[in-house]
């Protein structure tokens, strides 16, 4: 591998500033490494390995990461690829140089006997197939350099797991732990309503054990389909189906409609019935109608003791003190007002229960 041109020293600490930002974007702490539980990725039999080993082969997955390139993974000369950590990262990351299997192993080997530099070595020459990982998890909840930053920490574990005694690869060993860790990740951080691991793994059995019968049965599989496919009890696996329901933004774009969201599409509970509208006018019309019959005093007390016309409800000591009479008459006032309006509504056909 050629060495990289010499750059002039304001481009140097251009680069530097900017690889900084763009480590600092990936960076994982010790804390988050001892995050991921042994309990929660089971650690691979040596025949898993080999399947997995098979399947990277077949895919030409090592091949496509790691054929050293001496130049950036996007253009050097591009302007943008300064101010993107995330193009940033992916450029320096593919200077590192890549190792052969001889030199895992003595690094595997010198990193059990406590070699920090050995382990920081692995680390580094191994970030490119984190990278590659975590694209085949995109457009699922979370951005790239997440996956990218949770990937590294189920790398990181690998390396200190690794035993080159086993026969293996390194990159097929901690494949299992990169993807099982950016796995968590999205489980963990892309639900609305957040589950335990251990729920979300046994849901995931369920929906892969529906998507199977689908495809066998040729319709939707029932509960009771997936219940006697995986032996398992019914009331179980309706229980569990019922827990993978989605939740979803009311102002998430229909995808049947780029100009509308789900809330534009909910029923308003709180507009009113046009009917009730209608009839509600209706009654304020005549209730205007039956209070301009009464004497303007009359009318006033009404108005003030049962909140008419804007006014709030007022007693019979507030009424008085408002148009200067005693209690007493106000009560007065109201009855005749009220023997008025009973009248009215008789000689009109209407019962009293209108107003209530």
């Amino acid at each position: 591998m050629s060495p990289r041109p010499p750059k002039s020293d304001t481009a140097q600490q251009k680069d530097k500033a900017n690889v900084e930002k763009s480590a600092h974007e990936t960076a994982v702490t010790s804390s988050q490494i001892s995050s991921v539980s042994d309990d929660d990725i089971v650690e691979l039999p040596d025949k898993a390995l080999h399947e997995i080993n098979q399947a990277l082969e077949e895919n030409e997955l090592e091949k496509e990461i790691f054929v050293p390139s001496e130049t950036p993974l996007f253009g050097a000369n591009n302007n943008d690829s300064e101010r993107d950590p995330t193009r940033l990262y992916l450029n320096e990351i593919g200077f590192v140089p890549l190792l052969t299997a001889e030199e895992e192993i003595n690094l595997a080997r010198r990193l059990q006997k406590g070699d920090e530099a050995a382990r920081k070595h692995m680390i580094e020459a191994n970030l490119r197939l984190v990278v590659k990982i975590a694209r085949r998890q995109m457009n699922r909840g979370l951005a790239l350099l997440d996956l990218i930053e949770e990937g590294n920490i189920g790398l990181m574990r690998a390396v200190e797991k690794f035993d080159p005694e086993r026969g293996f690869r390194f990159s097929t060993y901690a494949t299992w732990w990169i993807r099982q860790t950016i796995d968590r990740a999205l489980m963990n951080q892309t639900r609305t309503i957040r589950l335990p691991i251990h729920i979300i793994k046994e849901i995931n059995l369920y929906v892969r054990a529906t998507r199977y019968l689908a495809h066998v049965l040729g319709r939707d599989p029932t509960p009771e389909d997936v219940a006697r496919h995986l032996d398992h009890p019914i009331a179980t696996v309706k229980k569990m189906m019922g827990l993978n329901e989605r939740t979803t933004s009311v102002d998430a774009i229909r995808n049947d409609d780029q100009d509308k969201s789900l809330l534009d599409t909910l029923i308003d509970e709180s507009t009113p019935d046009p009917s009730e509208v209608l009839q509600d006018d209706d009654l304020h019309r005549h209730i205007n109608l039956w209070l301009s019959q009464l004497s303007d005093k009359q009318k006033t007390v009404v108005e003030y003791r049962f909140g008419l016309h804007g006014k709030e409800v007022s007693t019979l000591a507030e009424v008085g003190e408002i148009i200067g009479i005693t209690r007493e008459r106000v009560r007065q006032i109201q009855i005749e007002a009220l023997h008025r309006l009973r009248d009215i509504l008789e000689r009109e056909g209407l019962s009293e229960d209108v107003l209530k």
